[in-house]
């Protein structure tokens, strides 16, 4: 039976695919835990495709088109036969020999994530930067502090993927979806200090485009499990700006006006809304 599967989603990695599998094999070793290596060559058009092919002891797919980097790791974990998945990058920007130090927390997690949070962790300013606003909204919403949102080095559970298999998309916001879907349902998990390093060739990321999706996808996430944190604080606005607005208009005119009772009526509105879809969630759970 096989423990351990690791997934590698591929596009245009032709500079770093052969050292990267190389390494793994090594490490997995280390492990001692019986394991498989999967490869995903998502609709490469350089030589990735060619060299893979060459590579004897791994799985080999090939999407015919670009499907995404989530739906890479989809088709990956549909492959798999381990019980816990080991996920990463190709372009040599992750430290495949700490694979082996985040297996050692599975013991207690169902999942384990590598934080590019390390003394020397080669991530950039702007990228940083951009990831900030995500990174926070995501802890607002889950109470709870994330190092590192969208990590593409971690372990977890093949059982925990497929129990919210279809909230997962087909692009980057996957390992972000997987974070904010486990913390919000009190899923065991921790987050490693690992190191980062600078990419082989060039990214297939674009930053406006992925940033409008992360923000999209924290908050359906957030309101598929738990509604109440966005009614709720939205709600409270409306009633809150009722209040100081009928206040005023009692002491200018001696009576509150209907565009105030309006913003008081919708705010308690959006308030029961939410309780509402909470006990329609927790019935469901039942």
């Amino acid at each position: 039976m096989v423990e351990l599967s690791a997934i590698i989603p591929v596009y245009n990695e032709e500079k770093s695919i052969l050292s990267t599998i190389s390494k793994l094999k090594e490490t997995l070793k280390k492990i001692k835990k019986s394991s498989e290596i999967i490869v995903i060559n998502d609709g490469s058009t350089d030589k990735t495709g060619n060299l893979l092919k060459k590579i004897k002891g791994i799985v080999y797919v090939q999407h015919i088109t670009n499907k995404g980097y989530g739906a890479s790791l989809k088709t990956g974990i549909k492959e798999s036969k381990g019980k816990w998945i080991v996920i990463m990058d190709a372009d040599g920007t992750y430290p495949i020999g700490e694979i082996p130090r985040l297996f050692g927390y599975t013991k207690n997690n169902e999942m384990v994530i590598g934080a590019r949070i390390k003394n020397g962790a080669g991530t950039s300013l702007l990228r940083a930067i951009g990831k900030w606003p995500i990174k926070k909204l995501a802890e607002i919403l889950t109470r709870k502090k994330i190092p590192d949102l969208n990590s593409g080095l971690r372990i977890f559970k093949k059982d925990l993927a497929l129990r919210y298999w279809k909230l997962f998309p087909d692009g980057f916001s996957f390992t972000s979806t997987l974070t904010i879907t486990s913390m919000l349902n009190g899923h065991p998990g921790v987050f490693i200090p690992i190191n980062y390093y600078k990419r082989e060739g060039s990214s297939s990321i674009h930053p406006i485009k992925d940033f409008l999706g992360f923000m999209n996808l924290t908050y359906k996430v957030v309101m598929y499990f738990k509604p109440l944190k966005i009614f709720t604080p939205i709600g409270s606005l409306f009633l809150i700006i009722g209040i100081i607005k009928g206040i005023i208009d009692f002491i200018k005119q001696s009576f509150i006006g209907s565009g105030t009772i309006m913003i008081i009526l919708t705010g308690i509105q959006i308030i029961i809304l939410g309780l509402l879809a909470d006990l329609i969630i927790k019935r469901t759970e039942l």
